[in-house]
Formats: C-alpha cells, sequence, structure tokens
C-alpha cells in the first residue's frame, strides 16, 4: 500500500464532504444553488490543485472505477482509493454534523446535504428522471477527467477544467437531486440524516457508477489505447520531460528543430 496516496484520497474527500456540502448544510439559505455549486466547484479545484499529483485527487468511486477500467490503476491500488474515500466521506459528514449541531435551530435531520427525488426534489423529479440525470452528469464529469489526465496525475490546468465541469453539474443537478455525481459523497451524509436519505441512497450509488462506466467507454471511442499522440502533446510532454530532466553538464542535448538553410 501506497500511503500517501490513501492518505491523499481519505483527506480530500473528507474535506469535499465538509466544505461542499456543508456548504448546503450551513448556509443554503445566504448563497442560495448558485453558491453550493460554486463551493463544490472551487472544493474540487483547490484540492485537485494540492492533491492530484499525489494521487489523482480521485475523491469520488465513480472515477476511480473509469481509471480502473481505462487500466491507469490497478484492481488493489483501486479498493484502497475506495476504502479510503469511504472512511473520508464518513469522516467528513461526522465533523460537519459535529459543527451543524452547534448552530441553534438548525435541523439536519432527513435533509444533511443529502440527495433525493420525489417529494425530496425542489423540482419533484421522478425515478426515472432522477436516474436519468445523476447518470448523464456523472458521464459529463467523469468524461472530462479522463480527458484531462494524463495516466492518473492531475497537473497543469487539468484542475480548472475540473473543478468548472463540477459546478456546471450542481448548477443543473442541485435542483433535480441535489447533484450527488459521487456515491460516497451521498453515503456519507444519508448514514447520518437517515429515513428517506437512505431508502433513497440505491438511486446514488448506482446511477453514479453507470455513468462512470459510459464515460470510460465513450473515451475510449474518441481516444483508444495505442492512439497517435499529437503533436501539440508530444511536444508538451517533450518540454516537460527535459524540464524534470535537465542533461548533465557535458552530456549532448537533442536539437528541438532542424536547422534553416539560408534560403529560410
Amino acid at each position: 500500500m501506497e500511503i500517501r496516496t490513501v492518505a491523499a484520497e481519505f483527506i480530500g474527500t473528507l474535506l469535499l464532504v465538509f466544505f461542499a456540502v456543508g456548504s448546503a448544510v450551513l448556509a443554503a439559505d445566504y448563497i442560495g444553488a448558485l453558491g453550493i455549486s460554486l463551493a463544490f466547484g472551487f472544493t474540487l479545484l483547490a484540492l485537485t490543485y494540492t492533491l492530484g499529483p499525489i494521487s489523482g485527487s480521485h475523491l469520488n468511486p465513480a472515477v476511480t472505477l473509469a481509471m480502473l477500467l481505462e487500466g491507469r490503476v490497478a484492481l488493489r491500488t483501486a479498493i484502497e482509493y475506495w476504502i479510503a474515500q469511504l472512511v473520508g466521506a464518513i469522516a467528513g459528514a461526522a465533523l460537519l454534523l459535529l459543527l451543524a449541531k452547534q448552530v441553534p435551530g438548525l435541523n439536519v435531520d432527513g435533509a444533511f446535504g443529502t440527495n433525493g427525488y420525489g417529494d425530496r426534489s425542489a423540482v419533484h423529479i421522478n425515478t426515472g428522471g432522477a436516474f436519468l440525470a445523476e447518470v448523464v452528469l456523472t458521464f459529463l464529469l467523469v468524461f472530462v477527467w479522463l480527458a484531462v489526465t494524463h495516466k492518473v496525475a492531475v497537473v497543469g490546468f487539468g484542475p480548472l477544467a475540473l473543478g468548472f465541469v463540477l459546478a456546471l453539474v450542481h448548477l443543473v443537478g442541485v435542483p433535480l437531486t441535489g447533484a450527488s455525481v459521487n456515491p460516497f459523497r451521498s453515503l456519507g451524509p444519508a448514514l447520518f440524516a437517515g429515513g428517506g436519505a437512505l431508502s433513497q441512497l440505491w438511486l446514488f450509488i448506482v446511477a453514479p457508477l453507470i455513468g462512470a462506466v459510459l464515460a470510460a467507454f465513450a473515451h475510449q471511442v474518441v481516444q483508444p489505447h495505442g492512439a497517435p499522440v499529437l503533436i501539440a502533446d508530444e511536444r508538451a510532454l517533450g518540454a516537460h520531460r527535459a524540464a524534470e530532466h535537465p542533461p548533465a553538464p557535458g552530456e549532448p542535448t537533442e536539437p528541438t528543430e532542424p536547422p534553416r538553410s539560408a534560403e529560410g
């Protein structure tokens, strides 16, 4: 087991649940759906810049599943990530509950930032609509994730795309289901909310995982294994490797461009 990567997934998922779900639990009346969406996006953005080079900052079993299907992580690594994410989500929800209990008059029973459909949805979306929404929203999130990561690590401007897409997903999904797209983000708060949150939890576990599988399949269609590397990618990777491994003193360097003739 690589302790650093497992610890990164645990801490990251804990903080994602505490801050992002916390925005819905503690501040929804003040920031509204837009503020909640930005809180999710900004939290993921910050955590991905911080933890992306260590573990990939998945913080979501659906993302890890897609990475596994693409062969980017081994099964053992995926299982370790899932355990860390599950424990982190529960710990983050417990810490959030402890804070919420200090706010007089704040009722967390049955709600507590959980996801839902029917009478637990702001627009009363039915079961089929909620299932479809979660599949499509997770598909978008995971598809972008696969596209902007090189194998596992998230570097460069990748975190910006991930933060933006999670905010977009919540802008659409908050009125529908509360926007899960992350089974453990739903499970952690539901354990403490109880009632309808637990009885409807199955949908927010199954639908995001299906969305992740479809995203992995679609990504393989547009960027299959062994596809030619684009020239821009080749240059970027070459420059990145050159910066990481500069030639030793006296070691010849490879020319970046062929010499031009006098005629130009």
